[in-house]
């Protein structure tokens, strides 16, 4: 992919702009028109299936690079390149006709499509006056009938039901059928899950993840512009923003946590949102810096391959931690991060200096009430860790399988991931979470209870857990996992373990009270970071009644490169 040449003038940090954007947006939809069925209705891009199926998939290919085709056409003014508003108004005739071998399957209960159909509103809301508009009206007529196909239709208690009122919207602005009571009911679903401080939960629980931004803000607020309508959306966002920009490391990396991570630079989307309604309290320069350090981390990282398609995985492709709903298609979702281009070319946020974030000037300690989390940003080396008492996802978690690591951890990171495969626990398989102050939770089982607590100081967390459990019970504890292309360097003592990357990035745990042993969690193939992963860990065997086990996590260095 050829990139414009950096300015670092105008952006002294990433040296990007908006052409960089414009590039990368090109590049992306060039490179998957090779994978088009007949009639461009399909993309049906290279790799295994998702559980909807080989069609299912071929939808969401069109539907997701198409989102990412409106940006960049509405961005252009209905004049980007590459042919793109044929390419796609063939394959919405194509994909709308149900006589065609690649016809779309219909929009029924809990299924695929429903998810895809969102995309295709907002693309053909944003396209409007160059596309839909311009179409005959009985292929306006046949977009419409598939589009309504959701009416009435059952989706998961989630983000799901604001599928519909994106859709139905659509609708109504065009005249078509929709049903006023499903587009009232999906936004007052939310409001039962809204925490406070600009934070969700993706349906009932505590299901806290990037889908409060990427979907849980994105569509109301998308919703109130295509309705011209308003509502607490836009002050939610803004307060949300407040604290979510300290989510992304100097590097640009997001915190890794939550499913769906394959959508990667998905998570600047709410960034572009804010200055998009005017709804940030960021200054527009700073926006772009996060973004655009964000998508550049991710393409100097291999997210894109040598075909130029965007992998499943984090950085290069990592099929364990794709979820079972993804196909080839799924990361395409990052076109959300694509938002900004909607903003003209003199918006601020395109013409005013970067402005650094504010671990590029100092350490950043952030509490965040709503999902329970505290943030510690670090400048020395731009890692940004998250300590979790606050989020589970038991409500969506089968109980006969195990808790979900991307939940459960007690701590999380811009620079780590949780191990992928069998891991041993920690303390005790942590299925709810109880909060019950700022760095403080419950968890347990019916023999085993313990209340953690955590003091955050820079690279360094003091943890402390109170466990409640029968003699005889092991305790065992880990700081974060480091991954790099060879085994990271170990430093073990009779209560300390250490691990440190070719980086300078260490990872450590320390026994202050309680623990006996201590050790080194070795894996291949278990890290999206890399291949070779090393956990640090402590062990105690628990005497029985309640005590208290003591230790300091820590993950830092003097400096971290790349």
């Amino acid at each position: 992919m050829r990139l414009p040449s950096e300015d670092r003038d105008l952006s002294p940090l990433t040296g990007w702009t908006r052409a960089h954007w414009e590039a990368v947006a090109d590049h992306l939809l060039t490179s998957v028109e090779p994978y088009a069925t007949d009639g461009f209705a399909q993309y049906r891009l290279p790799g295994p299936a998702s559980r909807a199926g080989v069609v299912s998939d071929g939808l969401e290919g069109f539907a997701r690079t198409f989102l990412l085709a409106a940006f960049r056409i509405a961005g252009a003014n209905g004049s980007a390149p590459g042919a793109l508003l044929d390419r796609y108004a063939e394959g919405l005739i194509a994909g709308t006709d149900s006589g065609h071998r690649y016809a779309w399957p219909a929009l029924t209960d809990m299924s695929q499509p429903i998810v895809e159909a969102a995309s295709i509103a907002i693309a053909l809301h944003e396209t409007r006056p160059w596309l839909y508009d311009r179409l005959a009206p009985d292929r306006q007529e046949r977009i419409v009938d598939w589009l309504a196909g959701i009416i009435g239709k059952r989706t998961p208690d989630s983000n799901w039901v604001l599928f519909r009122v994106i859709v139905e919207q659509f609708l109504a602005s065009v005249g078509g059928p929709h049903e006023p009571a499903e587009i009232h009911g999906g936004l007052q679903r939310i409001e039962d899950w809204y925490t406070g401080d600009g934070w969700y939960s993706d349906g009932p629980g505590q299901n806290f993840d990037y889908y409060t931004g990427w979907a849980l803000h994105l569509y109301p607020v998308l919703w109130a512009r295509m309705a011209d309508r308003t509502g607490p959306y836009a002050a939610r966002l803004s307060e949300f923003l407040d604290d979510y920009q300290h989510f992304f490391a100097a590097d640009g990396s997001p915190v890794f946590q939550g499913r769906s991570l394959t959508y990667r630079f998905a998570t600047v989307a709410p960034l572009w949102l804010g200055a998009l309604v005017d709804a940030t309290p960021l200054p527009p320069g700073r926006t772009r810096r996060i973004a655009s350090g964000a998508l550049r981390h991710f393409l100097e990282r291999g997210a894109i391959d040598g075909r130029g398609l965007l992998t499943l995985g984090w950085h290069g492709p990592f099929r364990p931690m794709v979820q079972s709903y993804s196909g080839p298609a799924s990361p395409y979702w990052a076109s959300k991060a694509f938002l900004g281009l909607l903003l003209p070319p003199e918006h601020p946020v395109w013409t005013a200096p970067e402005e650094p974030a504010a671990i590029d000037t100092g350490d950043v300690t952030v509490a965040l009430p709503g999902p329970g989390w505290l943030l510690s940003g670090t400048r020395a080396d731009g890692v940004v860790r998250l300590i979790n008492h606050g989020s589970d996802r038991a409500a969506k978690t089968p109980p006969d399988g195990p808790p979900d690591p991307l939940y459960t951890r007690f701590a999380y990171s811009t620079h780590t991931a949780p191990q992928f495969g069998e891991t041993p626990p920690d303390i005790v398989e942590r299925r709810h979470v109880e909060r019950i102050a700022r760095g403080t939770s419950r968890h347990g089982d019916a023999l085993v209870q313990v209340v953690t607590t955590s003091v955050v100081d820079g690279t360094t967390e003091v943890r402390i857990h109170e466990v409640t459990a029968p003699a005889g019970h092991l305790v065992r504890v880990s700081g974060h996992a480091l991954a790099d292309t060879r085994p990271p360097t170990r430093e073990v003592t009779a209560t300390s373990a250490k691990v440190t990357r070719a980086d300078g990035l260490g990872s450590s745990v320390t026994g202050l009270i309680g623990f006996t042993g201590a050790g080194v969690d070795d894996r291949t193939g278990a890290d999206p970071f890399g291949p070779c992963s090393a956990t640090p860990f402590l062990t105690a065997r628990h005497p029985g009644g309640t005590r208290d086990y003591v230790f300091l996590v820590v993950l830092g260095a003097d400096h971290v490169t790349g």
